[in-house]
């Protein structure tokens, strides 16, 4: 699975391996190197150690937030003294059996209601991998995950009303323009922006409330900001001519299908555990209003951690209530990836995939596909990302419970971030173009 993972970025590549020696003369390498981009696996050996010995590794990362997350297992050396996590299983701890990448599928905090936090995308994330024996730390190595790769240019909008960062490509283009409007604490999530950007797409960030002088809760949404976003984007001289995409997620999955609905233009839409009604307030465009999708907190339960489980809160599109509710998508001209997970406990994704799927197909349209996760949860995003069973719901103003098992989940990640690159160069690339293919 993971030599689908192309190691594509030159910076890194002199630094073939890392290693760390201490006085027990154990070490542990990290090949190709002890840094890469945040996306990409890591080859995890340990040497040095004695016949048949068992020791314990651990992993360790702090958010930028100031919380912990870590992981461990115990592994068993072969007759060299030896460990191998692409070949050797982990005989117990946060995971087992043989997980080349379980040291970071794996990481969790103590705090069961929390979300990774990586929100400086100017500084790697900092992974803390140890050989403990006896309680005693024996050998040491710190893997550095870059945001920012190949030259990727970081460049903060503030133009008009509309603001969010725009990630660019090296070189002078022409590049296809994604724009990407999930929010993660009241800013636009740069983190995979950055590496789109490095695949070659030319990438706007946009946030939409809750950052710099923008509404902190918005009570209604007008098409026409994301709008300005997206010509914002088509301006840009490496941009000019090129094609347009979206990529959205949760909330922003129904602005989404509605800027593809709507505005002219949009050639590739990914939505990703979303609605197919616009859900929570009414978004205008122009002599357009579509009402919200509304709930009922009484349909919330608890589940057995005692977490409030609001899956079920929303009111059914399908309804009389709800049918004026639906995006018309069988109006956008351009193709949709439809990526649910069937154990989201946010809202029913899988139910809303189908019924988006269902409504073009009624249309005699077949400009869509669907993916679905059986047991992966609510934040499917970058490889590696630190899964998120809990954390506080803005709309539900609770920590709420999200949903799905962390090894799925993270298989879950990896499939989609490559279905995702290859979708958009498919449906926005020319033949010809700097786009980096992942197959």
């Amino acid at each position: 699975m993971f030599s689908m993972l192309k190691y594509a970025f030159t910076p890194f590549a002199r630094n073939t391996l890392a290693k760390m020696h201490y006085s027990s003369g154990v070490s542990i390498r990290l090949l190709p190197s002890y840094k890469c981009s945040f996306e990409d696996p890591v080859h995890v050996t340990v040497s040095g150690l004695n016949h048949q010995q068992r020791v314990d590794l651990r992993s360790k990362i702090t958010d930028d937030s100031g919380r912990v997350f870590q992981a461990w297992a115990t592994y068993q050396a072969d007759d060299n003294g030896q460990v191998d996590l692409n070949r050797d299983p982990s005989l117990g701890g946060s995971f087992t059996g043989v997980e080349p990448m379980g040291l970071f599928w794996a990481l969790k905090a103590e705090v069961v209601s929390c979300k990774f936090a990586l929100t400086d995308v100017t500084r790697p994330a900092l992974v803390d991998i140890e050989v403990v024996r006896d309680n005693r730390v024996i050998a040491k190595v710190t893997n550095e995950r870059h945001c920012l790769t190949d030259g990727v240019r970081r460049i903060p909008v503030t133009e008009g009303r509309i603001r969010g960062t725009l990630f660019m490509p090296p070189g002078k283009g022409p590049f296809p323009g994604i724009l990407d409007t999930y929010v993660f604490r009241g800013g636009p999530f740069e983190l995979r922006a950055a590496l789109l950007a490095k695949r070659g797409f030319a990438v706007f960030a946009l946030a939409f409330q809750g950052y710099q002088d923008l509404p902190k809760r918005a009570d209604k949404f007008h098409l026409e900001y994301f709008e300005e976003g997206i010509d914002f984007l088509r301006q840009q001289p490496e941009v000019k001519d090129q094609k347009i995409g979206l990529v959205s997620i949760s909330k922003s999955g129904d602005l989404g299908l509605s800027m593809a609905t709507f505005l002219p233009g949009i050639s590739a839409t990914v939505w990703i555990n979303g609605c197919n009604a616009n859900t929570l307030v009414p978004i205008y465009y122009k002599d357009i209003c579509v009402p919200p999708l509304m709930f009922d907190v009484k349909r919330a339960k608890m589940t057995p951690l005692g977490l409030v489980d609001i899956g079920d809160v929303m009111n059914d599109p399908m309804s009389e209530e709800g049918l004026p509710s639906i995006i018309p998508i069988e109006r956008a001209s351009g193709n949709f990836m439809f990526i649910m997970s069937e154990a989201d406990r946010n809202w029913q994704s899988a139910y809303y995939a189908k019924l988006a799927c269902d409504r073009l197909k009624a249309h005699g349209k077949n400009n869509y596909e669907l993916v679905r996760y059986e047991k992966a949860g609510h934040f499917i995003e970058v490889p590696y990302m630190p899964f998120c069973l809990a954390n506080f719901h803005a709309a539900a103003n609770q920590v709420v419970y999200f949903g799905g098992e962390p090894k799925a989940h993270s298989e879950a990640q990896l499939d989609t971030w490559k279905r995702m690159v290859n979708f958009f160069k498919k449906h926005l690339a020319a033949a010809d173009d700097n786009c980096i293919s992942i197959l």
